[in-house]
């Protein structure tokens, strides 16, 4: 227990935040094609985790019994009640409202009249009342995702058993600058759709405005959580099923298919008649390839500990003195010399709150001044 002590003023102490970032790619062979094949149906994969209520399904690295698993997101989908999609008649038609105002009100929050905002792309009059939920574990995100280095490819060919053949590609291009922060979960920005080349898609699938990109999503970087419209897997926005939004597509048909290989359901169909589940795999079987950085904030207290030259020059070791006599000292002109290895930073009532070793004994006398640095990161 030390029995001299010393003060640090506030210019003693800088507190400093260090950002770490980590890349996490998740290729679609992790997703939907590791652990499933031409036998396994698609929402059965060992690495596939179901639940009763069937209100969303959890995706594994490993089968999720093994010990070795880790949770990599959740994927859920819904639509709004002021969505054409939402008939009485259609398949967990009540589950699907309730998890569209569940997230809205969580990520976009409410307006002045106490009502929960719908997904909206900001600045423009696109409302996303059809949207899949990609939540992703605090695994895989830590603090955040990084801005500006998010990015989907799905897709989007219109054969189910040959999904690859064309692609889009979904990004937050501009995250790093241009995001909102109007989100009670934190910032969020939009994510664009194009071809996985950064152009136009060819032929009759050419973007709908005819621009290398378009919105199609938003992504809340804090709380880790993608918003994809389901429009991206829509017909042009004159198409009969009355979807909001337009979709990214020209082709003739809905092109997201929600079987592993036979299955011939449009986007729609599966919204509609289908399960949240089915609506979940169909998306999986479309998902070629993920990259994003996630960031860990590191905060740091950096304490100087200044040792002035008529300071610590004594140790409080009971051996460092013998017969009141200090030990290094051969004659009562020499200097006194002691040797630091150790710092502690005590609270205001003396109590030690922390202990820092350096590497090796310093040498301290009359003639040298010392400053030490001790960083404690939280």
């Amino acid at each position: 227990m030390a029995n001299t002590f010393k003060d640090l003023h506030p210019s003693d102490k800088v507190t400093t935040k260090t950002l770490l970032h980590e890349a996490i790619p998740l290729t679609g062979s992790i997703v939907s094609g590791t652990y499933g094949t031409a036998a396994t149906a698609l929402g059965s994969e060992p690495h596939i985790k179901t639940y009763s209520h069937g209100m969303f399904e959890s995706v594994y690295d490993y089968p999720y019994l093994s010990s070795s698993a880790n949770h990599i997101y959740d994927l859920t989908v819904g639509y709004g009640s002021r969505s054409a999609l939402s008939a009485s008649g259609n398949s967990q038609n009540a589950k699907k409202i309730n998890l569209y105002n569940q997230m809205a009100q969580v990520l976009m929050g409410h307006d002045i009249t106490g009502s929960i905002k719908e997904f909206k792309i900001p600045g423009q009059s696109i409302n996303m009342r059809e949207v899949y939920f990609v939540n992703f574990s605090r695994l895989l995100t830590k603090d955040e995702v990084k801005k500006g280095s998010f990015s989907l490819e799905v897709g989007v060919n219109a054969t189910s058993t040959q999904p690859f053949e064309k692609t889009i590609k979904l990004a937050d291009t501009n995250g790093l600058t241009d995001y909102f922060t109007d989100s009670p979960a934190g910032e969020y920005a939009i994510l664009s759709a194009s071809n996985s080349m950064g152009t136009p898609l060819s032929g009759a699938d050419n973007i709908t405005t005819g621009d290398i990109t378009f919105p199609v999503g938003l992504l809340f970087y804090q709380a880790g959580i993608a918003v994809l419209s389901a429009s991206a897997f829509m017909i042009n926005s004159g198409d009969a099923d009355g979807w909001n939004g337009r979709g990214i597509l020209s082709a003739s048909v809905d092109i997201l298919r929600d079987q592993f290989e036979t299955g011939t359901q449009t986007a729609h169909d599966t919204l509609t008649g289908s399960t949240i589940q089915r609506s979940c795999d169909g998306l999986r079987n479309r998902w070629k390839n993920l990259d994003f950085n996630n960031t860990t904030e590191l905060n740091s207290t950096v304490h100087f500990c200044r040792m002035r030259h008529n300071e610590f020059n004594y140790s409080s070791n009971p051996t460092y003195v013998s017969g009141s006599k200090i030990r290094v000292k051969e004659s009562s002109l020499d200097q006194p010399v002691s040797y630091v290895t150790t710092v502690g930073l005590y609270s205001a009532e003396n109590e030690l709150m922390a202990v820092a070793k350096l590497s090796e004994p310093i040498k301290k006398t009359p003639e040298s001044e010392l400053t030490l640095r001790v960083r404690l990161d939280f």
